[in-house]
């Protein structure tokens, strides 16, 4: 957990963020001068990058094959009330990434063949670890989804695509996480419960989604245009979460395997576009059981060790479908979404996880490009889990909340978000939303939280 922050401590982060981007600015500025006035200039609202198109340099550059991207996510999170300790303060994250895509067909003449690097770097607070929940078992979704893994600079992809069979068959290796391509999801909301593959929300501790990456390799095969199945093997390697190891390439320290397997369907249902997803993983390292020892008594009041199984398992499922839209765009209307996820109750601390929400696009004609999103979200603590700390309690012959060595059982949390994305240029988007948190970290002891955040994402 980081160290609690005072309101004046945390105006820190913007303060470096916005450095960061001035002097990133500076240096991309200072390249694009070589090219003279730009065909789409600098801080232009029709460009789709802040810098422009360097006198059509970067257009063409893409078109020869060479694509790169400068991205930025900043988030703002206030405890506005509620949460575990109510003295108002504001904490700051944020994520610089930089990325380019070669088609190594244009380049190179391979048919069907792509490569990604990608770096990232993470830093700043997150609100939900001091504030909202209670710091001795901390929390399950966050306020902030761009905080953590380590606040530090990643590999977070280095991978080589190859399609055969008029693209049939699409094969990647390297370097990436599961959710790249497994229960994927859009990250528009700020709250981690509706951001991003939610696998590794819940088995965070042997699925790893971005920024982190492992080894990998993923195989899909289209079945028809608009369903494919798909499996892959990723090194499970605990490792890779260090913060020192954002770098690290050798495979020392891999417990094992995870293989998810899915299936996706993306029709279109009255024209309109739909995406959905079922899924299977299981992991092949050894996992600790969370309440009993190897005599099926619990482990916290016998003082054994926890016993071991040699595997740990989980599926998903995942709906995506827009519903409606404005005249003839299909970029405007209402979707839909929905995603679940059911875990080993033996080993892991959530057994069961449900989220679904809408999203408008265009609902103004004036703002066209603005969206709307509201979503819940239920995350359900294994009784097993909640058995441990009371037996962990009873053991230290400890029965006050209020007693520094108490361990809070934890339960249910329920989240909802409520934003609206204010779409300034086609390289700026601000997304100011409220955040409810109920029982937050599942401890019907913390107050419930009324959370006001701030999401900025911006390509340069």
């Amino acid at each position: 957990m980081p160290d609690i922050q005072t309101l004046r401590d945390s105006a820190v982060f913007p303060a470096v963020a916005a450095r960061k981007a001035i002097n990133l600015i500076g240096g991309l500025s200072a390249l694009s001068l070589a090219s003279c006035a730009q065909a789409a200039p600098a801080f232009d609202s029709d460009s789709p990058w802040m810098l422009g198109d360097w006198n059509g340099t970067r257009t063409e550059l893409a078109e020869k094959g060479y694509d790169f991207k400068v991205d930025y996510t900043g988030e703002m999170g206030s405890n506005l009330h509620g949460g575990y300790d109510h003295d108002r303060t504001a904490r700051y994250s944020d994520q610089f990434g930089l990325g380019t895509h070669l088609d190594l067909q244009k380049i190179l003449g391979w048919h069907d063949a792509e490569f990604q690097l990608t770096l990232t770097e993470r830093s700043g607070n997150n609100i939900s670890n001091d504030r909202i929940n209670d710091p001795r078992v901390g929390g399950f979704t966050s306020a902030q989804e761009v905080w953590g893994r380590g606040q530090t600079t990643r590999l977070t992809q280095m991978w080589y695509q190859q399609k055969f069979f008029d693209q049939k068959l699409d094969i990647k290796a390297g370097r990436f996480g599961e959710g790249e391509d497994f229960n994927s999801f859009p990250c528009d909301f700020q709250n981690l419960a509706f951001c991003g593959s939610q696998v590794g929300n819940w088995v965070g501790g042997i699925w790893y989604n971005w920024p982190v990456s492992q080894w990998a390799l993923r195989v899909k095969y289209h079945l028809t245009p608009e369903l494919y199945a798909q499996m892959g093997a990723y090194e499970q390697n605990p490792s890779n979460l260090d913060r020192d190891n954002g770098f690290k390439l050798s495979g020392s320290g891999t417990q094992g395997a995870v293989l998810p397997v899915e299936l996706v369907w993306t029709p279109k249902l009255n024209g309109l576009p739909g995406e959905y997803r079922a899924g299977y993983y299981y992991s092949s390292a050894n996992a600790t059981d969370v309440y009993k020892d190897s005599n099926g008594q619990p482990a916290a009041l016998s003082g054994e060790a926890y016993r071991s199984a040699s595997s740990k398992h989980g599926v998903w499922l995942g709906v995506q479908q827009q519903l409606t839209r404005r005249a003839s765009d299909n970029s405007r209307g209402l979707s839909v979404f929905a995603n679940g996820t059911m875990h080993d109750k033996k080993t892991n601390a959530i057994d069961n996880y449900v989220q679904a929400g809408v999203v408008y696009k265009g609902l103004f004609d004036a703002r066209s490009k603005d969206d709307l999103g509201f979503a819940m979200a239920r995350v359900h603590v294994n009784p097993a889990y909640r058995k441990n700390a009371e037996a962990t309690n009873q053991a230290h012959a400890v029965f006050d909340y209020n007693d520094p060595t108490y361990l809070p059982p934890q339960d249910t949390e329920y989240s909802a978000e409520l934003y609206y994305g204010v779409h300034l240029t086609h390289w700026l988007t601000v997304r100011p939303n409220l955040q409810y948190i109920r029982h937050p970290g599942g401890v019907n002891e913390v107050d419930d939280a009324l959370i006001g955040g701030i999401k900025v994402q911006s390509s340069f």
